[in-house]
């Protein structure tokens, strides 16, 4: 990780700001979409910045600058921000919010967001062009314009003529006009469509309108194929340009004001300023959680079979892997670094069934590195591999038929009792979460101290969420349920078919990182009551890799949690069954037998 010099692009901002009489600039990590990941002409924030995480906000005033992010990117922000620079800790103690920052700095009628208006700014100011676009200049990457493919129902499980129907049994209840999507992932799987704009997220560029008897799909239609043509005439859906949908929200807005108690149009509460501002404002506008986002989140049974056998085949690739870096390290001395190993094991992800690409950038991390939440191995600087040294090893990859996210932590040498400890604390969270039974209606910010509890025991803790949404070949990161402690987590409840991680960590900076991730599908489970007619749920998890028997103090194990081990390998010998045959394979084959014996 480097840092970046920030003085000179923050000297030609300032001098936009003032030009354009603004006082506090906002630049957030998402682009126009609210995507989390994003192409590289939307990294504003890095830009401007020099911080490369996926999460942050970044304000600037006429003579200072905040990064604001949370505890995944501490140790990556304090690294990469220079000197022009204050790190706000998102989340720790006397740490203000960047909204209260900025608010701070925007007393005494200075121009800034409506959100601290009441702190004594004058208000937003609406800046049509992106001052930070207008600083990186020529420089800045062009927009891709990638291909765009038909997913077909044998993937989706359900055709658009049947997800347009739902939408629109949505809009008759709000007695609304329409609804105008914006997110790249809900327009994808609305559609059934899968694009590549965005590095590891299969999806593109484009707006969606849906009123009670249309549906229109903006997108440069040179990205179509003349099958998904075929498929969206065949599903009444029309397509216009992609630039003409805010030329049209406008057309809508005027409509609207000339009618008599017109109905509202919605839009997702991510989606922009911009977009609402179009449609017309508060007054015409409803901004509301998209019905399109929760029914996503609710996997059909095709959907959920899929996710279950790529990560078979996902599995088959980790062990491969794991098997060849111990093999390489322990008995061949062989010398690598981070990025050599990622690339290994993208090759052997590459060799699986229905294989598409990475779904994120791969956290090939060892020693004090693992202890950088989301690390970022980079070739030339990145560390060697030390077999001494735990290694942790956070990946994933897009299948045609689901989305893989693992996280294992292993140790080639021999681990410290600390070590030791920490791996099986955080181990006893996973397995006690995926053994919860819970009511429905229960939502993830509830559970999520399972998965902590006996690191609190401890006084340890981790900076992160425990579960995070999983899309079907679509984004890796998708709500709107999660596990952890975030506002949102609270508020959604989690309901049989969603699909999430359970990750519990443990980092000690400066020296090593444990996290252990699977992802599981949350389904209703049988139970001797039910109290109060209400159906109970648990977990099935699909992540077919065994843990670290090396890192594993299994006095600290209880007779249950031996048994779930010893369920759990014996579940994943059964799906590698014949999947390791030949020569070739023979390290891997014995790699799978030492790692799943019964404990």
């Amino acid at each position: 990780m480097t840092t970046v010099n920030t003085t000179a692009r923050l000297a030609a901002l300032r001098s936009l700001m003032k030009e354009n009489g603004v006082d506090v600039y906002v630049v957030p990590s998402e682009d126009s979409h609210a995507s989390e990941y994003i192409a590289d002409c939307d990294a504003r924030r890095a830009f401007i910045s020099g911080f490369t995480g996926s999460a942050g906000t970044a304000v600037v005033t006429h003579d200072k600058a905040a990064l604001a992010t949370d505890g995944r990117y501490f140790n990556q922000a304090a690294k990469q921000l220079d000197n022009n620079w204050h790190l706000l800790k998102t989340g720790m103690p006397e740490v203000p919010t960047w909204q209260d920052w900025a608010a701070e700095e925007a007393t005494g009628g200075k121009t800034l967001d409506e959100t601290v208006k009441k702190s004594g700014g004058a208000g937003l100011k609406a800046v049509s062009e992106n001052l930070v676009d207008s600083v990186w200049g020529h420089d800045k990457p062009a927009r891709p314009n990638n291909s765009i493919m038909l997913l077909p129902e044998k993937r989706s499980g359900k055709d658009t003529a049947s997800k347009l129907v739902d939408l629109r049994k949505e809009l008759e209840k709000k007695k609304a006009a329409g609804f105008v999507l914006s997110m790249l992932d809900e327009i994808a799987w609305l559609f059934n469509l899968r694009g590549s704009d965005i590095t590891y997220n299969p999806v593109f560029f484009s707006y969606a309108l849906v009123t009670p008897d249309s549906a229109t799909l903006y997108v440069d239609d040179s990205k179509l194929t003349d099958e998904c043509r075929s498929y969206l005439d065949k599903n009444k859906v029309s397509v216009k340009p992609y630039d003409t949908l805010f030329s049209d929200a406008k057309e809508l807005a005027s409509a609207a004001a000339n009618a008599t108690e017109a109905p509202k149009y919605l839009v997702s509460n991510k989606g922009s300023w911009a977009l609402k501002l179009a449609l017309g404002g508060d007054k015409f506008v409803d901004e509301i959680r998209s019905p399109v986002c929760d029914a996503k989140a609710v996997k059909n049974d095709t959907e959920l079979e899929g996710m279950r056998q790529c990560h078979i085949r996902d599995g088959a690739a980790l062990i491969e892997f794991f098997a060849w870096l111990e093999d390489q390290l322990i008995n061949k001395k062989a010398v690598m670094d981070e990025v050599e190993a990622a690339d290994k094991l993208e090759e052997f992800r590459g060799k699986q069934k229905d294989f598409v690409g990475l779904s994120f950038d791969t956290i090939s991390s060892t020693g004090p590195n693992a202890a950088v939440i989301h690390y970022k191995p980079e070739k030339g600087v990145c560390a060697t591999i030390d077999p001494a040294a735990i290694y942790l090893c956070d990946s994933g990859a897009q299948y045609l038929d689901g989305t893989t996210d693992t996280t294992r932590t292993l140790h080639f040498g021999t681990p410290s009792d600390a070590e030791k400890k920490a791996y099986t604390l955080v181990l006893k969270g996973n397995i006690a979460l995926d053994t919860a039974v819970f009511p429905k209606g229960t939502t993830g910010y509830a559970i999520d101290c399972l998965a902590r509890q006996f690191l609190w025991k401890q006084g340890l803790d981790y900076r992160h969420g425990t579960g995070h949404g999983v899309g079907s070949f679509l984004n890796v990161h998708e709500g709107p349920m999660g596990i952890g402690t975030r506002k949102q987590y609270a508020d959604v409840p989690l309901g049989a078919g969603n699909v999430l991680s359970i990750e519990p960590g443990f980092y000690e900076d400066g020296a090593y990182g444990i996290r252990i991730e699977n992802l599981a599908i949350v389904r209703e489970v049988k139970t001797e009551h039910m109290f109060g007619d209400k159906p109970f749920l648990g977990f099935e998890h699909v992540t077919m890799v065994p843990y670290c028997r090396n890192l594993i103090d299994t006095s600290l194990l209880t007779a249950e949690e031996k048994e779930w081990l010893n369920r759990s390998n014996e579940e994943v010998r059964r799906n590698m069954e014949g999947r390791f045959e030949g020569p070739e394979l023979e390290v891997a084959k014995k790699w799978l037998e030492r790692e799943t014996q019964p404990f």
